[in-house]
């Protein structure tokens, strides 16, 4: 968002449970926002937006997300910024969780 100056920087985390009762996050900003036209190209490895970017943030976040059995999207948020959403499951009762080693 270091490129906003002429409004508020604002960014707001959120948790709630979805419909299927997975963790849902949510991540909003009021920086410069998503083109449409790029969304759909948005977490494909190597393509950035960025000037000095990789393009590997977002495609590694994903697979992180997926591998845990969950969902990562974004949308434009209006009138200025993102949102970025991720699901991951909730941890079900007596499930062991694994320690590091």
């Amino acid at each position: 968002m270091s490129a906003v100056t002429e409004r508020k920087r604002i960014l707001r985390v959120t948790t709630q449970l979805d419909a299927t009762g997975n963790v849902l996050i949510a991540v909003e900003d009021s920086g410069t926002g998503l083109e449409q036209s790029k969304l759909h190209r948005l977490f494909e490895p190597f393509f950035t937006t960025k000037r000095e970017g990789m393009g590997l943030g977002l495609s590694i976040c994903r697979s992180i997300v997926e591998g845990q059995g969950g969902r990562l999207w974004a949308a434009p948020r209006l009138p200025h910024g993102s949102t970025f959403r991720f699901t991951v499951p909730t941890l079900k009762a007596g499930s062991a969780v694994a320690s590091p080693s």
